[in-house]
């Protein structure tokens, strides 16, 4: 499987590619990582240095990569944080291009504006401009429950609420959804929950909570989830080891006291995930 990966890079920690493109080798996945920005380190330290790269200089990348005739080849085209409104023409002309050159290849998109705790934290214009023309081109989407929210105008809190708010969405576009850190009232304390949602119906997976912020954790998700569905065709499974894998990384994270994740000290919950938790299917 080859993944072209556009999404933005640091020096020091994992986030963006910085923390999808490990993973992904680590489960024999060749990623193309190509780079939005190219920071010091995460936006969440407030201070950060080095260039955010022009759309014009991705669409160079990108157009080299084209040349060298690889674009056949790609499976799956994956991006994540868009920094700047440029970024989203730049993305979809790509996957067209690639759609052109292998009609199989999918389109997942991670529509990053923010969460229920801090609001959005991206520019006015990109939660707008994922909505109405990023997400509608996607084939798969994996937003937490609070941007599930704004694109289809909706408060999802309940399981049956969620499920509608995704069943909206789904008719814009994108036939499947990973529904990352959904949190419902009647859920059992000191737990968290993923549902995802394709054609085969709706499946929710629990976990421990783990209570720690962890910058990057959204972007290892997305990777493994996108690949391993890719790979299997099977959501309850994909849902299963992406879940085992993200869990033990947290786990790890957590136990460490230190604030960027333990990527690379977890790759084995990667390459061979527990599988200790069982989805159940909602739909």
């Amino acid at each position: 499987m080859k993944i072209l990966s556009i999404q933005s890079a640091v020096a020091y920690g994992h986030v963006g590619n910085s923390a999808a493109v490990f993973p992904l080798q680590r489960i024999g996945v060749e990623v193309l990582p190509v780079y939005t920005v190219n920071f010091s380190n995460h936006t969440g330290y407030g201070a950060w240095r080095g260039p955010m790269i022009s759309p014009d200089d991705v669409r160079e990348v990108l157009l080299g990569i084209e040349d060298r005739g690889v674009l056949s080849q790609i499976d799956v085209v994956l991006s994540g944080y868009q920094g700047g409104e440029g970024i989203a023409d730049v993305i979809l002309e790509t996957v067209q291009r690639v759609k052109a050159a292998n009609p199989a290849a999918v389109y997942s998109c991670d529509p990053v504006m923010g969460n229920a705790k801090s609001g959005c934290f991206v520019a006015p214009a990109i939660p707008v401009l994922l909505r109405d023309r990023v997400v509608p081109a996607a084939d798969i989407i994996t937003p937490n429950q609070f941007e599930l929210g704004f694109l289809t105008n909706t408060e999802p809190d309940t399981l049956e609420s969620t499920l509608e708010s995704v069943k909206l969405v789904r008719a814009t576009g994108p036939r499947t959804v990973l529904v990352t850190s959904v949190e419902r009232p009647d859920r059992e304390d000191g737990t968290i929950e993923m549902l995802a949602v394709d054609d085969s119906g709706a499946w929710l997976v629990q976990t421990p909570y783990i209570p720690m912020k962890a910058n990057g954790s959204g972007d290892v998700t997305a990777a493994l989830f996108t690949a391993h569905y890719r790979r299997t065709g099977d959501l309850a499974e994909a849902l299963a080891r992406t879940t085992s894998s993200v869990f033990d990384l947290l786990t790890r994270t957590h136990e460490s006291g230190e604030r960027e994740l333990q990527l690379v000290e977890s790759q084995e919950a990667y390459a061979n995930p527990r599988m200790q938790f069982t989805p159940t299917k909602v739909g």
